[in-house]
């Protein structure tokens, strides 16, 4: 099965559950810290896209891509109910090209549900999109379970995927958000090094 009809099959079956019915309070943590403004942003992997909502609402440029039909669909229908716009792409990013460089990334639940031989494929592509100086707002998966998805993201090993030579980590920003499950992410923003 492609991972199209295998996450397509997710949404249209309700496994959903890494959705929270709503934006997730990361986001809001970093524009209260005054780290994201408005500017041209990209939600790869948005899901049902309540962050892109979100980000729409409040004046962002957003573009917003998932592999499945399904939630972007639902993702559509609640833009237009609140009359709003965003770029909605259903594609691979691993194939898909921007017409132009993001300001920003949010990074939610991408890179974890992604097995780990992908991750350095998928790191080229962040920073490839990204403007010089841009900022990957990222999240990294704390599952401490073998296998996924979720893919659990050590911290070592996400300091080795972003490496210093590419990235410039900020301290961890910390949030209490924690999953039903159990599972949180570690917070931080990394600008691309020019």
């Amino acid at each position: 099965m492609s991972d199209s009809n295998l996450w397509e099959q997710r949404y249209q079956n309700g496994q959903t559950g890494w959705d929270r019915g709503e934006t997730s309070a990361n986001l809001l943590h970093w524009m209260e810290l005054g780290l994201l403004k408005p500017c041209r942003i990209l939600v790869p992997g948005c899901g049902n896209g309540h962050e892109v909502v979100t980000l729409a609402s409040l004046g962002f440029d957003v573009v917003a891509i998932d592999i499945a039909p399904t939630p972007l669909a639902k993702l559509s229908k609640m833009l237009q109910k609140d009359n709003l716009g965003a770029e909605l792409i259903q594609a691979d990013f691993f194939t898909w090209q921007p017409d132009k460089d993001f300001d920003a990334i949010y990074e939610q639940t991408s890179l974890c549900a992604l097995p780990p031989e992908q991750w350095r494929t998928y790191e080229k592509c962040l920073y490839k999109w990204l403007k010089s100086n841009g900022k990957l707002f990222a999240q990294f998966m704390q599952s401490t379970q073998e296998g996924g998805p979720p893919f659990h993201c050590e911290l070592s090993d996400m300091l080795a995927l972003f490496a210093s030579l590419r990235w410039q980590w900020s301290e961890q920003y910390e949030t209490q958000v924690i999953h039903s499950s159990g599972k949180y992410e570690k917070l931080y923003c990394l600008e691309k090094m020019s």
